[in-house]
């Protein structure tokens, strides 16, 4: 069996992706893909995991968790959505790290599902506003709190990546951006899926109706209306192209007014994750999905 880890990160799509999916319910059952309500598997697996770290693994953990998603059932793939799978955004910052804990996670939950195969998928976003969307989420913290007083140029998802692969090489990882995920929602959905890149899906325009005014949506659905058959590469010319004249400038613009942080910080980080993007194209073993 093939097990789909998406593991957030934590405020990308926040809960989108799964809305999308479900969208296409039947069509995955079709295909053998099975997606288990997060009720079923959220709490299950962080109980199990920290029962594991106490138990001998003469204990049928797998078993037992498998039997709360699918129950009897034996699909092809299985698809699981948990932000927190790297960690809780609390603990997302340690030592100018990002998600520290992810690999050795990752060799656990490798355990608990010993002999299937795991893919882990992941959205990454730019630190210059991923740290404030954290500090924003906690306010009853300090930033300092939040951020273990870490130096936000220090961080690099790079680095993370690297050290998922190192702790799991076996699992690979799909990654793609944040920032470019309204014009690549349709092929993230079926790569999460494992579906044919011309196989038909639903909710591939669901993020841009959050960005696009309703008059520059209703245009750009009876434009693909008239225009059937359209490659990934055109469709993502036509949404850009209908962003660049409707987009609304309130969604897709954000405010960063952190203690300390000047324009130039900003644009020092901004610069940066643009250079650890290139860095993560190129390790083995990762795909990046962009526009």
């Amino acid at each position: 069996m093939q097990i789909v880890l998406h593991a957030g990160a934590h405020y990308t799509d926040e809960g989108k992706l799964l809305g999308s999916l479900n969208q296409n319910k039947a069509l995955l059952a079709d295909h053998g893909i099975a997606l288990p309500p997060p009720s079923t598997y959220r709490r299950q697996i962080r109980d199990t995991l920290g029962e594991m770290s106490k138990s001998v693994m003469a204990t049928d953990f797998k078993g037992a968790v498998m039997s709360g998603m699918i129950g009897d059932t034996q699909p092809d793939r299985l698809i699981l959505s948990n932000d927190n799978f790297f960690g809780v955004p609390r603990r997302a910052i340690r030592n100018n790290m990002l998600f520290p804990a992810a690999p050795e996670r990752l060799r656990t939950m490798s355990s608990l599902f010993y002999g299937e195969d795991i893919e882990i998928f992941i959205s990454i976003r730019n630190p210059a506003t991923f740290v404030p969307a954290l500090v924003k989420a906690s306010p009853k913290h300090s930033i300092e709190e939040v951020t273990d007083n870490c130096d936000p140029l220090q961080l690099r998802w790079s680095d993370l990546i690297l050290n998922v692969r190192e702790a799991v090489p076996h699992m690979p990882v799909t990654i793609w951006c944040n920032e470019d995920t309204p014009l690549i929602w349709e092929e993230i959905l079926r790569e999460m899926a494992g579906l044919d890149p011309n196989t038909p899906i639903a909710g591939g325009t669901s993020l841009l109706q959050n960005i696009m005014s309703e008059e520059g949506m209703a245009r750009l659905n009876t434009f693909l209306e008239e225009h059937p058959g359209l490659t990934e590469i055109q469709k993502r010319r036509v949404y850009a192209a209908f962003l660049d004249k409707f987009a609304l400038e309130d969604e897709i613009e954000e405010e960063l007014d952190l203690p300390g942080w000047t324009e130039a910080m900003v644009d020092a980080m901004s610069d940066a994750y643009d250079e650890d993007v290139f860095r993560i194209e190129r390790i083995p073993g990762v795909t990046l999905i962009h526009p």
